[in-house]
């Protein structure tokens, strides 16, 4: 049966071992160490929601949002960041759960909308996000500048 509880510091160990897999997905270096480090910040500064899903009592994914505001609506506005399924858990629904309880959590707490972005070549990814009723945006030009 599948849980999914609002991350917290109960939830530090296997959170990071879940941000870590995430972050080696990408290529980045594996270190639980910086994970616990940077999620006790999260929690710290409570800037972030985080949902992690649990099947079977093991902590098979994470999903993440930053909160930000639209001068535009007068409303927050939540960057969904990081969804991540362990291997083992994939093609079971868990990420459409996960999606599922930040829109009833965004709605709580009066949300204008979630704004996300996946990679042009991640298939899987564009089927939940458009099976959901997000819509991709093409009258934007989105720029990034790493520091």
């Amino acid at each position: 049966m599948l849980e999914i509880k609002t991350a917290t510091q109960v939830l530090l160990e296997p959170l990071a071992e879940l941000l870590d897999l995430y972050r080696q997905f990408y290529q980045m270096p594996s270190s639980i160490s910086e994970c616990k480090t940077f999620l006790l910040q999260r929690f710290a500064q409570q800037d972030s929601v985080i949902l992690v899903a649990f099947q079977a009592q093991q902590a098979a994914a994470f999903l993440q949002v930053y909160p930000i505001f639209s001068s535009v609506a007068l409303k927050p506005v939540w960057v969904l960041n990081d969804l991540y399924v362990k291997p083992l858990f994939r093609r079971q629904g868990i990420a459409r759960q996960l999606m599922l309880a930040i829109e009833s959590t965004a709605k709580q707490h009066q949300v204008f909308s979630i704004k996300l972005a996946t990679a042009l070549d991640n298939q899987q990814a564009q089927q939940l996000y458009d099976s959901l009723g997000y819509v991709k945006i093409d009258q934007f030009h989105h720029y990034s500048k790493r520091l």
